[in-house]
């Protein structure tokens, strides 16, 4: 009972009537941002399963043939592969350079920090149409235009960002004089990163790979400039089937990215809780 009692939201002490109506009010004011920013991503879910050809409420009928059409289509299939090809490598590079980044930064000081920390991040801030059109000038004359290499270095490049950051808060609290007790007691440099720094670091590491893969796997626009016809990722399916014809296919392929980022996101905060 006491525990049950702890759980639910308590009344600060000596609490006015015009303290519990700011109270509520708060917590009204929040459930409501939070349904009016959720609402237009759920309901697209019950689209999915409709028998019409066209995205319309009311439902006429129910049906899983648009699921069936996405797990049957070449298009689709292709679109899949390319997506699960290019985020993991994307997110695998992404990862060291970042995580090598984070500790580089945290261990030395040194003269232009803060430009370097800001040049490193640029990627966060820079509109993403500016990134895929000076890409696109760069990479075609090296032949890396409509290629599988181009658009990973790039989403590495987007995605880095995020497990510098990460992985950097996530250093802020660690003790650094577990490294020199390992160095003073012979071990080398590399020895001690795998065995003392990076099992410290890792809920902050896989926080940032995570944050890395839904970058890569959700972005359209840098791969509307880069990918070829053979290259064409998920987002970049749905984008052009949104322009030249709308289908509950979208709305199916749509469900199962919501499923699959809320999914990485209860991960995230299950590594979140773990580390605190």
């Amino acid at each position: 009972m006491n525990a049950l009692r702890r759980a639910l939201p308590q009344f600060p002490a000596y609490s006015t009537p015009l303290d519990k109506l700011g109270w509520w009010a708060l917590r009204v004011g929040c459930v409501g941002v939070l349904l009016f920013l959720l609402l237009p991503i759920l309901v697209i879910i019950p689209l999915s399963f409709s028998d019409s050809s066209f995205l319309v409420y009311p439902i006429p009928g129910w049906s899983l043939k648009w699921y069936e059409n996405l797990f049957t289509s070449s298009e689709w299939i292709r679109a899949a592969k390319n997506s699960f090809i290019v985020a993991p490598m994307a997110t695998l590079i992404a990862t060291v350079l970042g995580t090598l980044a984070a500790v580089g930064l945290a261990r030395v000081n040194f003269p232009f920090k803060g430009t370097l920390m800001s040049l490193l991040i640029a990627p966060m801030v820079v509109p993403i149409v500016v990134v895929g059109v000076s890409t696109y000038l760069f990479f075609a004359p090296l032949g890396l235009a409509d290629s599988y290499a181009g658009l990973i270095i790039v989403h590495a490049a987007l995605g880095a960002p995020f497990v510098l950051t990460t992985v950097l808060a996530t250093l802020q609290g660690f003790n650094h004089n577990l490294v020199r007790a390992s160095l003073s007691l012979g071990a080398d440099p590399l020895s001690t990163f795998f065995r003392i720094t990076l099992p410290v670091i890792a809920p902050g590491v896989i926080s940032g790979a995570l944050f890395a893969f839904a970058t890569s796997f959700d972005e359209v626009v840098v791969t509307l400039f880069l990918a070829g016809p053979e290259q064409v990722t998920l987002p970049r399916q749905m984008f052009t089937g949104i322009r030249e014809n709308i289908t509950p296919t979208i709305a199916a392929v749509a469900t199962l990215l919501i499923i699959f980022t809320t999914s990485l996101l209860l991960v995230l905060e299950w590594l979140r809780g773990r580390r605190r």
